[in-house]
This record gives structure tokens, C-alpha cells and sequence, in this order.
């Protein structure tokens, strides 16, 4: 199914186009989108945990394309790329990979490369993209705010044994009691890493690197050093990130934050009924457009 524009983007209100990014040797494609009515905001989008394009395709879905889309109907300038393993997925699992090196040197050069269009620049990232905002925001003085879209503080190797408990509950067909036992085999693996632990043993056969980085950094801590106004944004419906297992911890550490919840939302913020399921993941719809609302109103 070809995806069609969300009913509050109107194309005619921006022109996009095509950027390279040149960051550690290595350079990816991106999108610069520039409203017609400008408001000298702008936004770097990182998208969320694996092999992501731009737009965070999934399925018939782009979320990212959605937000891009509707900021800049609203006047905000965006900047989306694709992650460097998006054509290289393989490099998810070679040794040396890092959840830090897969997003912050190409997310400065976006940021640099945005503030030449714009008076102001601040991060807006999902999921890990949310996570890893910080640390980016820490080490580039040009960010002005930040925005996390449903930004795991949780370790991620015990979220990833939550979520497959909970799939073997919505989904025992497709998450047999043996998935289950894995993961929590990985996780302890994951928790007593060092640097000569086979990727195999650990979780989705990432290499012991990515897991050293993940236990070296806290997202709350950088965030709470921040001297800018940071927004979190949570679907109420996420089974992946929660307002249970998350949020507690950047409410705790963030006191002046903006926390918002949206109810209806699941971990792509598309609103919806019920309990989330994989299965949502699958099913065509657009960013829930309060999503859009929420940031263009915070934006300083």
C-alpha cells in the first residue's frame, strides 16, 4: 500500500529536498524540508531503534514522514536521514557498532546543516532516537530544545525481555515460551558484558560494543545537564516504552520538563483502541496529529 499524506499536511506549504551528510567518514541521503511560511524553527528528526530510513518506514507507514510533514505545514524547517545501517543493516552486527556512533556524528552534521536555514534548532527523536538525544544535545552547543518521543530509560536488554512476555501474551503464536527463555538468557548476558562476549549470546545479536555503550550512558542523567527546554512525549498505549517501566524515571529526573501523555497512542503514536499488539505495526494509518499539535505549540 502507497502512503498518502496525513490530512493535516498540505504539500504545498514546503518544498523538499535531497541533502547528503558527510559524518565519520561515512555519508548518508536526507531530506531537507523548508516551509514557504518559515517561522525561523527548525527540526533534526532521529528516528528509532534498527536499520531506519528517513521517514521510519514500517509496513505501509512512515510516522516520521507524517511529523515532518505536518511541522512544516505549521512553518517549522525539518531535517530527516537515513541511519547509517539503513542500506547497511549487516553493520548492526559487526564489532565496533554503537547505538553513539549510529547517531550522533551524522545528527550534528544534520543540525549544523539546518542551522543555516533557521534561527533555531532542536532535536526531535523516537524511541531510541529519544534516548540518544541528549547525549547529541550534550556534544552539539547549536541544539535548542529537545523532544522525546517515547524515550526508553530502561535497560534495554530488561525491556527487551518485558516486551517479549508481553507478545507471548498478545501474540502466542508468533512468540512461542522458548523466545521467551532466550531473551532472558541474552539479558543476563547482556548485564555481565564485556568486551569478549560473543555477539550470539547477546540480545538480537548485537556485538558486545553496542552493549558496553548502552551501559555506559544514562539519558536521564545527560538530560537533566541540559540548559534547554526539553518536551517527552509518551503513548499511553506503548507496550514497548511505558508510562509504567519509562516514564517514572524522567519525571523523576527532569522536574521542569514538559511531560505529556497521550492516551490513544502506541509506540509509533498512532491512536487506537485497546490493547497494542505487533499486528498494529502493520496496519495503515498517520501519526496521531495532537503529536504534531504538542510540538509545534512547545517549541521555544
Amino acid at each position: 500500500m502507497t502512503w498518502t499524506p496525513p490530512p493535516y499536511a498540505d504539500p504545498a506549504a514546503f518544498t523538499e529536498h535531497d541533502i547528503t551528510l558527510d559524518a565519520a567518514g561515512r555519508t548518508v541521503p536526507g531530506t531537507l524540508t523548508l516551509p514557504a511560511r518559515p517561522t525561523g524553527r527548525g527540526a533534526v528528526l532521529l528516528t528509532g531503534g534498527g536499520p531506519f530510513d528517513r521517514d521510519e518506514t514500517s509496513g505501509p507507514n512512515k510516522p516520521l514522514k507524517d511529523l515532518a510533514w505536518g511541522l512544516a505545514t505549521k512553518g517549522v524547517a525539518i531535517l530527516r536521514f537515513d541511519k547509517i545501517t539503513a542500506n547497511r543493516p549487516e553493520a548492526m552486527a559487526e564489532p565496533g557498532y554503537t547505538m553513539t556512533a549510529e547517531y550522533v556524528p551524522h545528527g550534528s552534521a544534520a543540525v549544523r546543516l539546518l542551522a543555516e536555514h533557521v534561527d533555531q534548532v532542536v532535536l526531535v527523536g523516537h524511541s531510541m532516537g529519544g534516548k540518544i538525544a541528549p547525549k547529541l544535545a550534550a556534544e552539539e552547543p547549536l541544539v535548542a530544545g529537545v523532544v522525546i518521543m517515547a524515550g526508553d530509560t530502561q535497560p534495554m536488554q530488561h525491556a527487551a525481555v518485558r516486551v517479549v512476555r508481553y507478545l507471548m501474551q498478545t501474540n502466542p503464536e508468533a512468540v512461542p515460551p522458548e523466545t521467551v527463555a532466550l531473551f532472558e538468557r541474552q539479558a543476563v548476558a547482556a548485564d555481565n558484558v564485556s568486551p569478549d562476549t560473543p555477539a550470539a549470546d547477546l540480545p538480537f545479536g548485537a556485538p558486545a560494543s553496542f552493549w558496553l555503550d548502552q551501559r555506559a550512558y544514562d539519558p536521564v542523567e545527560t538530560a537533566a545537564k541540559l540548559d534547554v527546554p526539553i518536551l517527552v512525549l509518551q503513548g499511553g498505549r506503548d507496550y514497548q516504552v511505558t508510562v509504567t517501566d519509562d516514564l517514572p524515571a524522567w519525571r523523576a529526573g527532569l522536574p521542569n520538563a514538559t511531560i505529556t501523555i497521550l492516551d490513544a497512542d502506541n509506540h509509533v503514536f498512532f491512536a487506537g483502541e485497546g490493547p497494542s499488539t505487533m499486528t498494529d505495526y502493520q496496519l495503515p494509518g498517520h501519526l496521531d496529529p495532537a503529536v504534531v499539535t504538542a510540538i509545534a505549540d512547545w517549541l521555544p
